[in-house]
C-alpha cells in the first residue's frame, strides 16, 4: 500500500458490557463511524463478522480506555484492542472499502450492508484475500490474555 496522504485513523475497542463485544470505529466525515461487532474482528477472508451499525462517537473517544459507570449506556470495560490508520479505497452507499494498517489487523477489509436488512443498520465486515490474510486465524481478547498471565 503506498502512503497517502488520505490516511485517517481507527480503533477497536474490546467492550466487555452486558457481553463481550468489539466496538469498530472508523474516523470519517469528522467523527467515528461505528460498529459494534459481537465476536469481534477476523483476519480470515472466510469468516464474514456481523456488524451493527451504532451511533457515531466524538473523535476524542479513539484513545478511550476505562469503565463505564452502572446505569450509563454501554456501561462496563474498554479497552483498545487494536488501532491504527487506514485509507479509504471506496465508499458506496451500501458498502466501505478500506485498507487497515494496525498492529493486529492489516490489508484490505469491506463493510458491506445487508440489503433487506429492517433497521438499515446491519453490516458485514469481511477480511479480504490479500497478503495479510491469515486462514487459521484466532481472535485473542485482552480480558483473556490478562487472565492467562495470571495463572
Amino acid at each position: 500500500m503506498k502512503d497517502d496522504k488520505t490516511r485517517f485513523q481507527f480503533v477497536v475497542h474490546e467492550h466487555d458490557a452486558s457481553h463481550l463485544h468489539y466496538d469498530f470505529r472508523l474516523e470519517m466525515e469528522g467523527v467515528l463511524r461505528s460498529w459494534a461487532i459481537p465476536k469481534g474482528p477476523s483476519m480470515n477472508p472466510s469468516e464474514k463478522r456481523l456488524a451493527v451499525q451504532v451511533e457515531d462517537h466524538p473523535l476524542e473517544y479513539m484513545d478511550f480506555e476505562g469503565i463505564i459507570p452502572e446505569g450509563q449506556y454501554g456501561a462496563g470495560t474498554v479497552r483498545i484492542w487494536d488501532c491504527g490508520t487506514y485509507v479509504l479505497l471506496e465508499k458506496k452507499k451500501d458498502s466501505i472499502t478500506f485498507f487497515l494498517k494496525g498492529k493486529k489487523l492489516q490489508g484490505n477489509f469491506i463493510l458491506v450492508q445487508f440489503r433487506g436488512s429492517r433497521k438499515g443498520n446491519e453490516w458485514l465486515l469481511i477480511k479480504q484475500k490479500d497478503e495479510y490474510a491469515q486462514p487459521g486465524w484466532k481472535l485473542k481478547p485482552i480480558r483473556q490474555d490478562r487472565r492467562d498471565e495470571k495463572s
